[in-house]
């Protein structure tokens, strides 16, 4: 075998630390695209209503001057953090609504999701696997295609202007089927099949197998569900008339450069719930992706 040459040993170590060096820049780009955003919010829900002004205040005032913006307060305050949390009772209202929608569409999702995807992915008919087609086409569809006929079957129900209107809906969504489904596929077939040898019954075999070793995948979908149904905006404009009735999501004061501080703490808070469920889930986030990409 031809020995390299030893000026071409050393060009490679040196290509190989500016290589790490320029991927590394190259993924910190877009890291900073996305963490710069939340930094903002961090210091201006910080920064009293005179600051603020002095930044953004050109803004709502038709001035002519550059923002100016500074990631460190200069007078840091947490003024409009105790006018949010002690003065404002309709901001809560709105919080209490949303955690109440999503802790019942998930439970919802959990009892039919489930229980669908189990038997798509356990019991494989020719009918089973139209269905599921027709399932992943369903969840391809954006709101906006199904959002007239939603609107009139939920006014027949009588549920428009009710959290229920929310909440059926979601129940139903296709999208926790498929990744539960991919979940229940990565199970052995014959581990299935040793059960039932053994006596085991279908309900024993879904209850001690499936949900233990396809919990990534149900686990993956209440993640992801969390994480869009916090943040949910379409449908409770299109169904949902009282705005005591609305999510979070939907909270937003009337912005001036005196309220924008008020709108900054509001929009922290909203982010809390969301962060704290993704810090949590991140890993079976990255088996729901997995399970997504899993082809039969």
């Amino acid at each position: 075998m031809k020995k390299r040459p030893v000026f071409t040993e050393k060009l490679l170590k040196l290509r190989r630390p500016a290589g790490r060096a320029l991927l590394t820049v190259v993924l910190l780009l877009p890291a900073l695209t996305v963490i710069l955003p939340v930094l903002l919010l961090l210091s201006g829900a910080l920064m009293d209503a005179w600051e603020l002004g002095g930044y953004i205040g050109t803004v709502f005032t038709d001035g002519t001057e550059f923002i100016r913006w500074k990631f460190l307060p200069d007078y840091p305050s947490f003024a409009n953090y105790g006018r949010l949390l002690f003065e404002t009772p309709q901001f809560f209202v709105l919080f209490w609504n949303s955690m109440k929608l999503v802790v019942c569409i998930l439970a919802g999702q959990l009892a039919v999701a489930v229980p669908a995807a189990w038997g798509f992915a356990v019991y494989q008919t020719r009918a089973g696997r139209g269905l599921f087609a027709l399932y992943v086409v369903l969840m391809l569809l954006p709101f906006q295609v199904t959002m007239l006929s939603s609107y009139l079957v939920l006014g027949r129900l009588g549920l428009l202007n009710t959290h229920g209107a929310i909440i059926l809906p979601a129940v139903f969504s296709t999208f926790p089927v498929f990744l539960s489904y991919g979940g229940f596929r990565s199970i052995p077939c014959q581990m299935l099949e040793a059960a039932r040898v053994d006596g085991a019954g279908e309900i024993t075999i879904f209850v001690r197998l499936g949900l233990p070793l396809g919990k990534s995948g149900l686990l993956s979908a209440m993640v992801l569900g969390f994480l869009e149904y916090w943040n949910l905006m379409e449908q409770p404009m299109a169904f949902l008339e009282d705005k005591a009735l609305w999510p979070l999501s939907l909270y937003l004061p009337q912005i001036t450069w005196g309220q924008a501080g008020f709108a900054f703490c509001a929009s922290v808070i909203t982010l809390i719930p969301a962060a704290f469920v993704f810090v949590i889930g991140q890993d079976y986030l990255e088996q729901g992706i997995i399970y997504s990409g899993l082809k039969e």
